[in-house]
């Protein structure tokens, strides 16, 4: 027998699935959608500088003729991008800037909270973050930089050793190396604060550097351009390129 609609509406099945699908629907609405944090040009930087380091270290320590070519010209790929993420952490997207994320007045305040589970999640860098990236592009610059002014006494040295005395080639040689011992210890306290972050905060920092979206956090970040900020960063990327290139080559 047909049963009218209302009365099939009225029976209590009905009212607790409707009852689910609002509460679903509220608690969905109430949550910040996924969030671009981090543009395309800063997650290329970031994969390329880890990649190039680790290079570098291993050229290094294990030495060798061909070893201290492929060596020189991952260190020539450092410089370069070091160069690019100063001037990107300018002219790049919200989280990329440095005015975005270096606030020394916050640092104190955070460190204080840093072993609070409940603490809320910071759309880009935190404060130790800040810090933590900062040296290390001072530390991976002087380091670069210096090795173009390095010698090992026998047969390698930099290309512009030309440019300065032997003394001062011996000098920059020593500051070369201390920094590669500073860089031992800045990424060992990168690796620790990720897993500290990953594992104790629950705050995911690997994956938004890989797809460069966060889950449900809100930001005041500028819309993404994925046209323009391709462009700007692969015309920054050819002139940093092109000033280390003349750099080796003609001074």
């Amino acid at each position: 027998m047909y049963q009218p609609i209302d009365d099939w509406i009225s029976r209590p099945h009905y009212r607790h699935t409707n009852w689910l699908s609002e509460r679903t629907l509220t608690l969905t609405e109430s949550m910040p959608p996924k969030q671009r944090v981090w543009d395309l040009p800063l997650r290329l930087f970031h994969w390329s500088l880890a990649l190039l380091v680790t290079f570098s270290l291993y050229t290094g320590i294990n030495g060798g003729f061909r070893e201290m070519d492929y060596h020189m010209m991952s260190g020539y790929g450092i410089l370069t991008l070091v160069i690019f993420r100063v001037i990107w952490g300018i002219v790049g997207s919200t989280h990329s800037r440095f005015r975005s994320f270096i606030n020394l007045s916050e640092l104190i305040p955070y460190t204080r909270r840093l072993l609070n589970r409940d603490q809320t999640s910071i759309a880009g860098h935190n404060p130790l973050g800040a810090l933590s990236i900062v040296a290390m592009l001072l530390v991976l610059g002087t380091q670069a930089t210096t090795g173009l002014f390095a010698n090992d006494d026998i047969f390698l040295e930099g290309p512009l050793v030309h440019l300065v005395d032997d003394a001062t080639s011996d000098r920059l040689t020593t500051v070369h190396h201390f920094c590669a011992k500073a860089l031992y210890v800045l990424i060992g306290l990168h690796l620790t604060a990720i897993i500290f972050h990953e594992l104790y905060q629950r705050d995911r920092l690997v994956l938004p550097m890989i797809s460069g979206y966060k889950k449900g956090l809100p930001t005041s970040a500028d819309k993404p351009s994925f046209m323009r900020e391709s462009v700007n960063a692969s015309i920054l990327l050819a002139a940093c390129a092109g000033f280390i290139y003349w750099l080796i080559k003609y001074l």
